[in-house]
């Protein structure tokens, strides 16, 4: 007796659909990545007095290991606007990565957060050791200030001296810097909201504000231009905090590729921490409204960064 051999028919898979903001991202970032990768590349710096190697491996180890490049991201979308981009913007874009991976590598230092993984990597100091990691932070920050005022940058030397200038503000004792000081003095503290904002928005926010304006800077763009977009940077930079402190509470640490719920561990407050998970969802989606308010004169042209907005509240890691 012949057996009947039955092929039973398989559904087709399911095609993992990836949003158009995240390919652009993508792109974006795969575009920075590239120049990040050129101007850490050892046999480029051959001409300089000394690169020692160990040192350039810990930069590259804490710059090139993935993560979403937003911020680069900010700079090539608002430039665009103004029709600009090119060489300069994607340089300017680059140095801006490495302020931001420099804060990374000391963010994660036993004397300030303590971390073992970062984008699911272990962290520079781990990978190597402290001291190196502090010298490979203090290396991405002092090249990224030689990236944009160096004339292959580009652009007149008023625009790139009003670029180091906003890197500067934004990096330092009245941003970047001087927010993670606040940050740590006020472990273990319960500070008012105003407080909590003004922390957020010097820690997070002002490299975000910057990222905006310097594509405004790069695209020549007029006063009231450059104001209306550190706005919107403002606007996102917050948004960008609040999603994050709320991921804090709810992700993995597995979805996050790094430790979760530190800051309740240290005792810092935070607003999703003060007013909960559903009051912060709610300024979430109040902050991506004002935002395309913001940029409602910009008309279609503007469509990149309403989607930046819409991602930055919504992400998931």
């Amino acid at each position: 007796m012949t057996r009947t051999r039955f092929a039973f028919i398989r559904p087709p898979m399911e095609e993992k659909m990836i949003p158009p903001f995240e390919v652009k991202l993508a792109v974006g970032a795969e575009m920075v990545e590239a120049e990040l990768r050129r101007l850490l590349d050892a046999r480029a710096l051959e001409g300089e007095i000394a690169r020692p190697a160990r040192l350039l491996e810990a930069m590259r180890h804490g710059v090139l290991n993935g993560g979403k490049r937003l911020r680069p991201f900010l700079i090539l979308e608002t430039a665009r606007l103004f029709d600009a981009g090119g060489t300069a913007a994607l340089r300017v874009a680059a140095a801006l990565e490495c302020v931001h991976c420099y804060s990374l590598v000391h963010d994660d230092l036993p004397a300030m957060d303590d971390d073992d993984l970062r984008r699911g990597q272990p962290t520079v100091h781990r990978a190597f050791d402290e001291a190196t990691a502090i010298l490979a932070g203090d290396s991405l920050l002092t090249y990224a200030f030689d990236i944009v005022s160096a004339p292959e940058t580009a652009l007149p030397a008023e625009a790139r001296l009003a670029l180091v200038t906003g890197l500067a503000r934004a990096a330092g004792i009245g941003g970047m810097a001087g927010g993670q000081a606040l940050d740590l003095a006020a472990e273990g503290t319960q500070l008012a909201e105003e407080d909590i904002l003004r922390l957020q928005a010097m820690k997070t926010g002002a490299l975000i504000r910057y990222a905006c304006e310097a594509g405004a800077i790069i695209g020549d763009a007029g006063g009231a231009d450059r104001e209306r977009l550190g706005e919107f940077g403002a606007a996102i930079g917050l948004a960008f905090q609040l999603a994050d402190d709320l991921l804090d509470l709810t992700a993995s640490s597995e979805a996050m590729g790094k430790a979760t719920g530190k800051d309740a561990a240290a005792g810092k407050a935070t607003l999703a921490s003060l007013h909960g998970v559903d009051w912060t969802r709610l300024q979430l989606r109040g902050l991506v409204a004002q935002a395309e308010d913001i940029l409602a004169p910009f008309g279609e042209a503007a469509e990149g960064l309403r989607q930046a907005a819409r991602f930055v509240a919504e992400r998931q890691n």
